[in-house]
């Protein structure tokens, strides 16, 4: 089991929450991962991560796969203007690689934001540290378990 996994495990366990960690192969996109676990492709948890411009920080946005981030809007929410984050950002921060970010087991603290769409489900399933693995939970539990703001951020 990788590192990435161990971690996102662990946080699991110390939210008190099951332990449901699936392969499901390489699943490039959301809809990929929304088909191999049969859900809606609004139930599939993307991380976005943007690199603040001030801070030069890693941010997470957690929306519904159908959704896009809308960078103006993102920005206001981030107090601050965003541009791209490269995978050498990411991994230092988050400790994951670009396509298995989970919303939970950073290296460091990371600022977060939720988007509403996904707490209209009773299970949304998000990346568990690999391009290969997620896990279902109930999207109630994301903003505590992340420390994310719940905000509207997409177009």
């Amino acid at each position: 089991m990788s590192k990435s996994l161990k971690r996102v495990r662990a946080a699991l366990e110390a939210a008190g929450l099951p332990i449901d960690i699936r392969d499901v192969g390489q699943a490039r996109t959301a809809q990929e991962a929304a088909d191999s676990v049969g859900c809606h492709l609004d139930q599939i948890t993307k991380s976005i991560i943007f690199r603040a411009e001030n801070s030069g920080d890693a941010v997470l946005f957690l929306t519904a796969g159908g959704n896009r981030v809308d960078a103006d809007k993102a920005s206001a929410c981030a107090g601050e203007p965003l541009g791209k984050a490269d995978a050498t950002l990411i991994r230092a921060q988050t400790g994951f690689a670009i396509g298995g970010v989970a919303p939970i087991g950073h290296l460091n603290p990371i600022r977060a934001w939720l988007d509403p769409r996904l707490l209209e489900f009773d299970t949304v399933w998000a990346a568990a540290g690999t391009p290969r693995h997620v896990f279902p939970l109930n999207p109630a539990e994301l903003p505590k378990i992340a420390f994310a703001q719940t905000s509207d951020f997409t177009s």
